[in-house]
């Protein structure tokens, strides 16, 4: 595939978000005229998603594209439940003051650590986080919030720990004690060492972690169908995921093989966090959605994309 120019990009951002902007649906009139037309016929897309596995591809097969699954990582609940159990007890004897929610499934996953080893704490760690402020990275957080009857005290200016850093180095942390959702085994510490250096005291917690959805064999055979162009399109939907593909490809002696396959398939990232993964690891990123990151987002604007470029393709023959 072709290397695509930034102001290409550029286009495509600004498509997706007025095809997504609020208040519209993505119903009127010209963006259902955009979404017929911008379709995937003839596209062959890796998805390496686990979780919404049939609804992405579902949503990818709905136009037109085939669809190439290899789920790259699978989503577990902490193999020891002893650590979450103390924290989420602590959590509820008022023991913080603040907890930053770093994803959706970290919330998900603490209230079924309660429902299957302390069913008698889901009702007290409900009102805690209602008593709590709660600092949102991003949307999917939120959204469990919601569902819960609640909603975030404070949400951060982009879906990053940068974002959660820059939002929270407006407020006075001193002396306030942060309890910290992680994302799988990683351990944050940039954000860690931010709220040690603004005077708060940091309790993390892990409720999940990644593990290997597909053994390395299929792993190996997707890198093959990159390099030989049987997959044009893959789309990623978590960094946990990119960093799996490399970790096969380097122990396999592939990474160089996996490079040169990147650089001929469309590469779509569900949002900012997957797009810097990729980036720090020479990746080119060629879509991302333009403000709402999840998946019908992301295949707007993928579908979005190869429009732009079938249209370019009819102007320059």
């Amino acid at each position: 595939m072709a290397h695509h120019q930034d102001d290409v990009q550029s286009l495509i951002v600004l498509r997706v978000a007025f095809l997504t902007r609020p208040g519209t649906g993505g119903k009127t009139s010209e963006s259902r005229a955009d979404m017929q037309e911008a379709d995937l016929s003839g596209h062959t897309v890796a998805v390496p998603e686990t979780r919404e596995l049939d609804v992405f591809c579902a949503m990818l097969e709905r136009r037109g594209a085939r669809v190439w699954r290899c789920p790259l990582v699978a989503i577990k609940d902490a193999p020891d439940p002893d650590p979450v159990i103390a924290w989420i007890r602590a959590f509820c004897n008022d023991s913080f003051d603040d907890l930053i929610l770093l994803t959706g499934e970290g919330l998900r996953r603490l209230l079924g650590c309660i429902d299957h080893n302390a069913p008698e704490m889901r009702s007290p760690f409900i009102e805690a986080l209602g008593r709590v402020r709660t600092i949102t990275r991003g949307p999917k957080p939120g959204r469990v919030l919601r569902d819960l009857d609640l909603k975030p005290g404070l949400i951060a200016d982009s879906p990053t720990t940068e974002g959660v850093i820059t939002t929270l180095a407006r407020e006075d942390l001193q002396s306030r004690r942060v309890g910290v959702q992680l994302y799988g085994a990683e351990p944050n510490q940039r954000l860690m060492d931010f709220l040690r250096e603004a005077g708060a005291d940091a309790y993390a917690v892990a409720p999940y972690v990644y593990a290997d959805a597909t053994d390395d064999a299929q792993v190996r055979e997707l890198i093959a169908a990159m390099a030989d162009s049987h997959v044009d399109t893959i789309a990623f939907t978590s960094m946990a995921q990119v960093e799996r593909l490399f970790r096969v490809a380097e122990a396999t002696e592939e990474a160089d093989m996996l490079q040169a396959a990147l650089e001929r398939t469309i590469v779509a990232a569900v949002g900012p966090v997957v797009a810097d993964t990729l980036r720090a690891r020479g990746v080119r990123v060629d879509v991302m959605p333009g403000e709402a990151f999840f998946l019908k987002p992301m295949t707007s604007a993928l579908a979005a994309l190869l429009a732009e470029q079938r249209g370019g393709a009819g102007d320059s023959a």
